[in-house]
């Protein structure tokens, strides 16, 4: 009997009794809670009130970045053009806005070229078959070269005061919890439902567990990749905004930073497979916490930042072995070009 190529391949834990498989999101939340006790037993101050909202606080931006590649990701993809689009995007709108123009106008701007980013990803992946690393590595060089060039030519891009309402998203408090935090759990709970209870969330998951067979099924491949990366700049372009208005800048060498690397960090962390097809939004939130406690850690015992991205790429190292382990690259995957 011909056997079936395509099928992916049986993880090695599968085999295991279900009470000895490993779950990485339970993973996640138990270190989570050992460190959670370790520094506040370890570290003056981590226990603070004070602090605590500023850990949550911290990682909201991160954590709704997480939710825009999350969908990428679960869908077989990646985006690395997100932190390009998001400062670039926001950025250029608050220039606009600070030159004259209606700060609503200035946004529907940038939003819209947020947007036209996505929708270029996603169709240089889907019709023109460039493996997602590659076109939105491409892209973002690109989105980051228009930036600098014909969009926002400076390194800092000040927010005024005067944006009324739109201020409160980065600073404001509701029942003293931060704004940016309440924004990432109304995201999280939007991408829950999208991708737990609608049709299109469904075939997201199956193109994304087998492209071909969800293609034989009648699903339009082609077009929900582009709206993936739509849904994914326009996600980034929310994040820059709560960004932006919680310092009160955009930075704009945020582009050249490893940032992009932080967002995928969470992501597979959290559990969710890079070979597509596998994971939630509670995984991006385990990820989000995990990795927001570790940041707040270190930043208490003064670690340096170069020492802290050495510790993060381990992190990540190990996180992108656990996942190969757990969920193992298909035939059709490396054909594509992996991710």
């Amino acid at each position: 009997m011909a056997t079936n190529t395509q099928t992916r391949k049986t993880p090695f834990f599968a085999a295991m009794p279900f009470s000895l498989r490993l779950n990485q999101e339970r993973m996640v939340i138990a270190i989570s809670v050992v460190l959670f006790i370790l520094f506040s037993i370890a570290l003056d101050g981590f226990l603070q009130v004070s602090n605590l909202l500023a850990l949550l606080q911290g990682v909201a931006v991160l954590g709704i970045l997480a939710i825009g590649m999350a969908l990428v990701v679960i869908g077989r993809g990646i985006d690395l053009t997100m932190v390009a689009v998001m400062v670039f995007s926001v950025g250029w709108s608050f220039a606009l806005a600070s030159s004259g123009m209606p700060l609503g106008l200035a946004l529907l701007l940038g939003f819209l070229f947020a947007i036209l980013v996505g929708m270029a990803n996603g169709l240089l992946i889907a019709y023109v078959e460039i493996p997602a690393i590659f076109a939105t590595l491409a892209v973002a060089t690109i989105v980051a070269g228009i930036g600098r060039f014909a969009l926002v030519d400076r390194d800092n891009v000040y927010v005024s005061g005067d944006i009324g309402w739109l201020l409160t998203l980065g600073t404001g408090r509701v029942l003293e919890i931060p704004v940016p935090v309440i924004v990432f759990a109304v995201l999280a709970c939007a991408a829950y439902v999208g991708l737990r209870y609608t049709k299109q969330g469904h075939f997201i998951y199956a193109m994304g567990d087998n492209p071909q067979a969800a293609r034989n099924a009648g699903i339009a491949i082609r077009p929900i990749t582009v709206l993936l990366y739509s849904l994914s700049s326009a996600v980034a372009f929310a994040a820059g905004i709560v960004m932006a208005t919680t310092v009160s800048s955009v930075n704009t060498k945020l582009a050249g930073s490893t940032m992009v690397y932080d967002i995928i960090l969470v992501v597979v962390i959290g559990g969710i497979g890079l070979s597509g097809g596998k994971g939630s939004v509670l995984n991006v939130i385990a990820g989000t916490v995990l990795i927001g406690l570790l940041l707040n850690g270190m930043t208490i015992m003064d670690v340096s930042y170069p020492v802290q991205n050495i510790i993060k790429s381990l992190i990540l190292l190990l996180a992108i072995i656990f996942d190969s382990v757990l969920n193992p690259r298909d035939e059709q995957t490396s054909q594509q070009g992996d991710i």
